[in-house]
C-alpha cells in the first residue's frame, strides 16, 4: 500500500471539490472545499521532491489544459493525467510528460464498456500506460460505474468478473467513491473490501478519508493490495485531519509500506 498523491484542477485552478457536485451549468458552480493559491506546478515540485510516483492530475472540465502542463512539465514521467482523454488525443499527453492517462467517459460509451475503443486506445499506446478510472456510486447492495462527472449511472457494476475482463487492456484502476468524495465522513469500507479481495492489478481507492484510522482500514480491509489518494483532507489542501508530511513518512522514497 502507497500514498498516491494528487492535483484536481478546475479553470485552471487546484481544487478539492465534493464529489458529483460538478455541473455543466456554468451557474451552478462546484461546491469547493479548497481553492488554492498556489499554482498546480509547486503541487508536482513537491510530489518530486518527495518521489511520490503514480500521483494523478484530473483536469475538471475546461480551461485546465495550462496548468495541467505546467504540471507535468515540473515532473516528466512522474504523473498522470485524466479528464478528456480519448484517443485522438492520448498520445499527446504522454508526449507532455504524462506517465499514463486515465480514462471513464470515451471507454464507457453509452453506458457500457466499448470494448472496441478500450481495445483501439490500449493498443494505440499499450495497456501499462492505460489507467481506467472506475468511479462508483452506491447502487441496491453493490456499487455501479459513473461517468459525465460522476453524474451518470452506467449499466456496468463494480465485481471481481468486470474488474478481471478490464485488466487485460489496462495496467491499474482508479476508483472513487463518489457518495464520499470530499465529505471527510470516511471510507466506503464494503467497496473496499471489495477491490482488496482482488488485487490482480494496481488499484487506487479515493474517497472520504479524513483520518490515520481510515488508513489503517484501508490497510486491512484491502488485504495491503489497495494505494490510496488523499484530498480534502490533506492540509496542503487546506484540511485538518491528515499532514501530507506524515503520509510521505508512510512510504519512503516512494517506496510501498
Amino acid at each position: 500500500m502507497r500514498f498516491r498523491p494528487c492535483i484536481d484542477l478546475h479553470q485552471g485552478v487546484v481544487k478539492q471539490i465534493v464529489g458529483g457536485t460538478l455541473s455543466d451549468d456554468p451557474g451552478q458552480g462546484p461546491q469547493t472545499n479548497f481553492t488554492g493559491e498556489k499554482p498546480a506546478q509547486w503541487y508536482a515540485e513537491l510530489y518530486r521532491r518527495d518521489n511520490l510516483t503514480g500521483g494523478h492530475i484530473i483536469r475538471l472540465g475546461p480551461g485546465n489544459s495550462a496548468a495541467a502542463r505546467s504540471a507535468l512539465g515540473a515532473w516528466p514521467g512522474g504523473m498522470q493525467i485524466g479528464g478528456g482523454i480519448n484517443a485522438g488525443n492520448a498520445r499527446e499527453w504522454l508526449d507532455a510528460g504524462a506517465s499514463a492517462v486515465i480514462v471513464t467517459s470515451w471507454v464507457l460509451h453509452g453506458g457500457i464498456v466499448d470494448e472496441s475503443r478500450l481495445k483501439r486506445l490500449s493498443g494505440l499506446i499499450g495497456k501499462e500506460r492505460l489507467v481506467l478510472d472506475l468511479s462508483c456510486r452506491r447502487q441496491g447492495d453493490g456499487y455501479t460505474v459513473v461517468t459525465d462527472r460522476w453524474q451518470t449511472f452506467t449499466r456496468e457494476r463494480i465485481g471481481v468478473k468486470l474488474l478481471r475482463h478490464l485488466a487485460r487492456f489496462c495496467g491499474e484502476f482508479l476508483i472513487h467513491a463518489v457518495d464520499v468524495e470530499g465529505q471527510c465522513r470516511g471510507i466506503e469500507r464494503p467497496l473496499v473490501a471489495l477491490l482488496g479481495g482482488w488485487g490482480e492489478i494496481p488499484v487506487t481507492y479515493a474517497g472520504g478519508i479524513h483520518s490515520g484510522a481510515d488508513i489503517a482500514a484501508i490497510r486491512d480491509l484491502g488485504r495491503d493490495n489497495l494505494d490510496f489518494t488523499v484530498g480534502s483532507a490533506l492540509d496542503i489542501f487546506g484540511g485538518q485531519g491528515l499532514r501530507y508530511r506524515d503520509l510521505v513518512d508512510l512510504a519512503p522514497d516512494g517506496k510501498k509500506t
